[in-house]
């Protein structure tokens, strides 16, 4: 024994050897390591681990209670039923194809879209907001009911917009010019968000169904393709020249040549009727008749940048513009040559966009030339529908002065009682609005693009309308397509729905 020891025997202390401390403290700093260990993985890795996709405990957590739900005028448009099986409780659908272009999809198999994507935290209950106690529920892994989102959808203009489209592959978008609230948002053909809820082999046979569609049933057309809008776009061009000052009158000649030969070729911009024939043509007899020649020469007289800004002004180059949903990013080309300009005016060339965009383009005449920023979502809620959040209307843009705007509104209600839009007509309001009829395909061998946009008030009202529309019929089997004939009473009835609320 060393005389430490032997003094701690003579004490009557049992000795403690240099091994026993070593070992000592080597079981300490496992100890200590341990401890560090859990918890790195249970604080710092927790979240990874969580959304690790080898880890289904959270995806059996996520739908082991009711899903909240997503609303239409305060009422749910979506359901939760139980499934006995593994994942407790599946999505349902009240009417799947009528809201699938807003509410998306949220399938145990193939994960969430649109706002079930976007709101699926709050949706499935886990969002840190649905509790006062956030930090305690996180440690205790406690789950609340799921919230709800509150659409801004207006359900008849909704019905109207999907009984307008019927069979025909298109879309319609209308929104409420003041606030920029969408009143209605249809995609079609449509499908049942429902069919594919589940993990059975029947959802995954829809699900392969739905994608071998050559129709593309799940492309949401309102949001996210874009077409050329032909001759809508010439009320941005109108628009344009007013505010850039290439027209001061829109009753007085605008200079445009007959024939007009597109700058730096030998290739005429033709028109549809010889109504558009001559010199002498106005401002508002090109919107009334649907000038070709006219709105291009304008075009080309406004400038690259001034086309370009009015557009941009509207949506147009924005590619995030989210209503919460991401739209797709509408085009007009920054660096075009004149005859390229001159085709951008009357919305071909590359031009291209959403119908969303197309329906900023006519809200925002209509509101005097504010352009508010789209919005699809009024408020989300606790389960008992406590809100925890409030949208707000927020100006996208300013994209012309009130007295341009009141100009613009004009031409556009020239366009419906005098010119290609008579169909939009309605007893007791007053309408505005302009035809597209758009060219595509090799050789403009595909069936046009028939388009229509508007807006409507009623007579003798001096208010901001209440509703802006747009519309396109990308696939008709009519014999005559064209903007006025198969889109104008599409927009003219959604537009009837909201005016009948008062």
């Amino acid at each position: 024994m060393n005389p430490r020891e032997d003094r701690d025997v003579a004490q009557g202390r049992p000795g403690i050897s240099t091994t026993g401390r070593r070992a000592g403290t080597f079981c300490l700093l496992l100890i200590v390591a341990l401890a560090a260990q859990a918890t790195r993985i249970q604080v710092f890795e927790a979240d990874s681990l969580d959304h690790n996709t080898a880890n289904q405990r959270l995806a059996v957590q996520r739908y082991d209670q009711p899903r909240g739900n997503i609303l239409v005028g305060g009422r749910p448009v979506t359901g939760s039923t139980a499934t006995g099986g593994r994942y407790d409780w599946k999505r349902t659908y009240t009417d799947g194809p009528r809201w699938a272009a807003v509410t998306g999809y949220s399938s145990q198999t193939y994960g969430n879209s649109q706002l079930e994507g976007i709101y699926d935290d709050l949706l499935s209950g886990t969002d840190d907001r649905l509790s006062g106690w956030a930090v305690w529920d996180a440690l205790s892994r406690r789950q609340n009911p799921g919230g709800d989102v509150d659409t801004t959808l207006d359900t008849d203009a909704q019905a109207a917009a999907l009984q307008g489209l019927g069979g025909q592959k298109g879309a319609v978008v209308a929104i409420e010019p003041a606030t920029g609230r969408i009143l209605a948002l249809a995609s079609t053909p449509s499908y049942d968000p429902g069919s594919f809820a589940g993990t059975s082999a029947a959802d995954r046979a829809a699900w392969d169904r739905l994608h071998a569609d050559a129709d593309q049933p799940m492309l949401n057309r309102a949001l996210r393709q874009i077409y050329p809008p032909g001759s809508t776009f010439k009320v941005v061009t109108a628009a344009a020249a007013l505010a850039g000052g290439v027209v001061t009158d829109p009753d007085a000649p605008v200079g445009a040549p007959s024939p007009y030969i597109l700058p730096g070729t030998t290739t005429e911009l033709v028109n549809d009727t010889s109504a558009c024939d001559g010199t002498g043509i106005t401002l508002t007899e090109a919107m009334v008749n649907s000038c070709n020649s006219v709105m291009g020469y304008l075009g080309v007289k406004t400038g690259l940048n001034g086309l370009t800004a009015m557009a941009e002004n509207f949506g147009f180059n924005d590619a995030r513009l989210d209503t919460p949903v991401r739209a797709a990013r509408s085009n007009i080309d920054t660096t075009m040559n004149a005859s390229q300009v001159a085709l951008s005016a009357i919305g071909q060339y590359d031009t291209a966009a959403t119908p969303l965009v197309m329906a900023m383009v006519a809200a925002g005449v209509a509101d005097n030339g504010t352009v508010m920023r789209p919005q699809l979502v009024d408020r989300l809620t606790r389960s008992d529908g406590t809100p925890i959040q409030l949208m707000h209307p927020e100006v996208y843009r300013r994209a012309m002065n009130g007295s341009v705007a009141g100009q613009v509104q004009q031409l556009m209600v020239d366009v419906v009682e005098n010119g290609t839009g008579r169909r939009a007509r309605i007893p007791g309001a007053t309408v505005g609005g302009k035809t597209g009829t758009a060219q595509h395909g090799v050789d403009n061998s595909g069936t046009p693009y028939a388009w229509f946009i508007s807006w409507a008030r009623p007579d003798g009202s001096n208010a901001v309308p209440p509703v802006a529309v747009a519309v396109v019929v990308a696939d008709s089997e009519a014999t005559d397509v064209t903007g006025g004939g198969i889109a104008a009473p599409i927009a003219r009835a959604v537009m009837q729905a909201v005016l009948a609320h008062g």
